[in-house]
């Protein structure tokens, strides 16, 4: 137990972001111009491939990545900040976000040197965009069992199989899939590989799936022997496993998982400076900012690790676990208070923000995976199972 408190000890950015920070700031005042909240709300689930593309020219897709790949070979502190400032201010991110957060260091850490060759320059530029493909329909949330294969053939190795809540799909040109190359679902975590897919190759559908808000960012794919190249393997054939979960502390760690209903949240702030009732909700927004600040430090403190060389698995669930339940509570607080006075008239954009973070708020617990397996993972790093 010890050993995992002590990850979350005090950890600051160093001041040498401070100017980048305001880099980052005068960008966004030049070069991104705010919609309403409730579409700013969406913003790590908002595709534009064209502000990706200008963020690339300015060196901000890849950040962590080397200079010799395209990338501005900074580091998680630096990336850590432009996340920050990019969906405070509700900046559309999605399109090259996968690409940057996960799949590039996955590929720089684990691919072959033509690999890297090939996808990383491309990542930096805003040229390819990645998806991921974890879940499957009759896996649940038991990443273990997926049923996925690829098969040896000659030539390479042949898919078949399907992914579900694979966002962006449809925009993407590549997924990194984890499936299993030999052995049964009943192995569990041994026989698994990575492959990154081309989703241009035949025998790939894409059906996207349309959620309670209308939008259609996740979707399910299918492979109907789609014949993948013997390039296409990232790392060892058989090391999946330890490879994704590599991957998903890249994944839990980020200022995404505290930041998701932010907009709703700086905007009803925003609206009760104008009424009577800023005063009756000060002790709900101190509560809310003191919550932030923590998870912000402890976020800073895994990004800490991070730029250490270390995986922090662990803590990043812990991270990810504790500021999902601080985004779910912000739209739930917000109708509440609303509730408190119903014959108050509400802003038309308040109203509309918080009701589309009141739809997506559930599948806050859900991407990144889900609390019952976060849960599982931090009661092992606390020798508690």
């Amino acid at each position: 137990m010890s050993n995992l408190l002590s990850a979350f000890r005090l950890a600051k950015l160093p001041a040498a972001t401070n100017p980048f920070r305001a880099e980052v700031k005068a960008f966004l005042q030049s070069s991104f111009e705010p919609g309403p909240p409730d579409i700013r709300a969406r913003s790590w689930m908002g595709f534009d491939a064209a502000f990706s593309q200008k963020l690339a020219a300015r060196g901000w897709v890849g950040v962590t990545l080397p200079a010799a790949y395209g990338g501005a070979s900074l580091d998680a502190f630096s990336r850590f900040v432009l996340v920050e400032e990019l969906l405070a201010a509700g900046a559309p991110v999605s399109a090259h976000w996968i690409a940057d957060r996960q799949s590039g260091p996955l590929i720089l850490k684990f691919g072959t040197e033509a690999q890297r060759q090939f996808y990383l320059p491309k990542i930096c530029a805003a040229e390819a965009f990645f998806c991921i493909g974890m879940s499957e329909p009759n896996a649940g949330s038991d990443l273990a069992s997926v049923g996925t294969r690829a098969t040896r053939c000659e030539g390479g190795w042949r898919l078949n199989g399907r992914k579900i809540w694979t966002t962006n799909a449809q925009h993407c040109h590549y997924m990194i899939a984890l499936v299993r190359s030999s052995g049964e679902p009943q192995d569990r975590q041994t026989g698994l590989s990575q492959f990154i897919v081309d989703l241009s190759l035949p025998g790939v559908t894409v059906r996207p799936i349309h959620d309670l808000t209308g939008d259609a960012h996740f979707s399910e794919v299918f492979f109907d022997d789609v014949l993948l190249a013997d390039d296409a393997l990232v790392g060892q054939e058989g090391s999946g496993w330890a490879q994704v979960n590599a991957e998903l502390a890249f994944e839990r760690s980020g200022p995404e998982r505290i930041y998701s209903s932010i907009v709703l949240l700086e905007h009803w702030i925003a609206c009760l400076r104008h009424t009577q009732d800023a005063a009756v909700h000060a002790a709900t927004i101190g509560r809310f900012t003191t919550h932030l600040a923590t998870l912000r430090h402890m976020s800073i403190a895994v990004t800490s690790k991070l730029v250490n060389g270390d995986s922090p698995i662990v803590e990043a669930a812990l991270v990810k676990d504790i500021g999902t339940e601080f985004e779910q509570s912000i739209p739930a607080v917000i109708e509440a208070a609303i509730a408190m006075n119903p014959d108050a008239p509400v802003d038309a954009d308040l109203y509309r923000t918080l009701a589309y973070v009141s739809q997506m708020a559930p599948t806050y617990s859900l991407r990144g995976g889900t609390r019952e397996i976060l849960r599982g993972m931090i009661a092992r790093g606390l020798g508690l199972r």
